[in-house]
């Protein structure tokens, strides 16, 4: 993908992105369609999808792609790497990259972004494509923006398990 062509698409995102949540803050909602709306517009993506924070570990949350890791430590991988450290981390290969956990043998490159909510760490963004070095500061930048923004509109307050009261008819 030519530089110019991933700013064009990364610029249409944030907007649509705030078109598309401006009604509610549901978290599994809004995760589903960003990670929907990534993997629609970059090209060789493998997994484009959150992981979620516990307060213990990160946990697999709404993605597009193929099956994957469903619990990873702070520290360990890219994503508990990036969760720990409250910051974005570029791999340009994965086989040579030392903290990697590998999930899809056809990921080659990996970008993490966390998110970060009233200063604390809600979970990560986990970007896997299948072409060698893909992600850069462009795609820091706009996938950067594009967090703040999704963290902004989304409350991150999870269900809680409360027994339905049947109605009688």
């Amino acid at each position: 993908m030519k530089k110019t062509e991933k700013i064009k698409a990364y610029e249409l995102l944030t907007p649509m992105l705030e078109g598309l949540l401006s009604s509610q803050s549901y978290t599994i909602s809004n995760l589903s369609n960003a990670s929907a709306m990534l993997w629609n517009t970059l090209p060789n993506q493998v997994f484009t999808g959150f992981y979620l924070y516990n307060g213990d570990k990160l946990i697999l949350a709404p993605f597009q792609g193929s099956v994957s890791c469903v619990e990873i430590e702070l520290g360990e991988g890219v994503c508990g790497q990036a969760a720990m450290e409250y910051r974005t981390i570029i791999v340009d290969d994965v086989k040579n990259h030392e903290n990697y956990i590998s999930c899809d043998s056809r990921a080659m490159s990996e970008i993490v972004i966390p998110l970060i909510k009233d200063g604390e760490l809600v979970g990560v963004l986990d970007l896997d494509a299948s072409e060698l070095g893909f992600y850069d500061e462009i795609d820091q930048k706009y996938l950067e923006e594009f967090v703040t923004r999704l963290v902004e509109m989304t409350d991150f307050k999870f269900f809680k398990v409360k027994k339905a009261t049947r109605k009688k008819q």
